[in-house]
């Protein structure tokens, strides 16, 4: 195994005083998958020549928003674990950095905001090409970034 991409996450919108809050659950799909997955890899990607760890993070919880406190605290999470875990992980070959994406373009966030502009968002090629750069040896010289992948917004 040369690389994990932990893509895996989640994302609500609600306000602190929604009855059921999401605070546990935006945890659990963004942070706690992350970390399990990464706790299972790393034998792995340490045993490689050149292991990788590439986590996606969001733009949006370097300052969320209204009705973006439980998915901005847990991507903010997700930003941390990758800087410990580089940390953790510079005597090693392992490197481990994030992706910071803005919105996203899919059929869901269109769905949902119908009157924005996708032209303005970011391509799910564009993101897949910077994954793919920090998951490849050409970015051993990088480790604990997090990387702005935000289109034009």
């Amino acid at each position: 195994m040369d690389a994990l991409l932990n893509i895996a996450g989640g994302f609500v919108w609600q306000t602190t005083d929604d009855a059921e809050p999401a605070w546990d659950r935006m945890h659990a799909l963004n942070v706690t998958t992350a970390l399990n997955a990464s706790r299972a890899a790393l034998p792995y990607l340490k045993a490689s020549d050149e292991g990788r760890i590439v986590n996606v993070g969001s733009a949006a919880a370097l300052k969320p928003g209204a009705g973006m406190g439980a998915y901005g605290a847990a991507k903010t999470g997700v930003h941390a674990l990758t800087q410990a875990l580089a940390e953790e992980l510079k005597a090693t070959s392992v490197t481990v950095n994030a992706v910071l994406p803005s919105i996203i373009d899919t059929p869901a966030n269109r769905k949902d905001m119908p009157d924005a502009d996708p032209a303005q968002w970011v391509a799910p090629a564009d993101l897949a090409a910077v994954i793919l750069f920090l998951a490849s040896p050409e970015s051993r010289a990088m480790t604990g970034a997090l990387v702005p992948v935000t289109g034009r917004v």
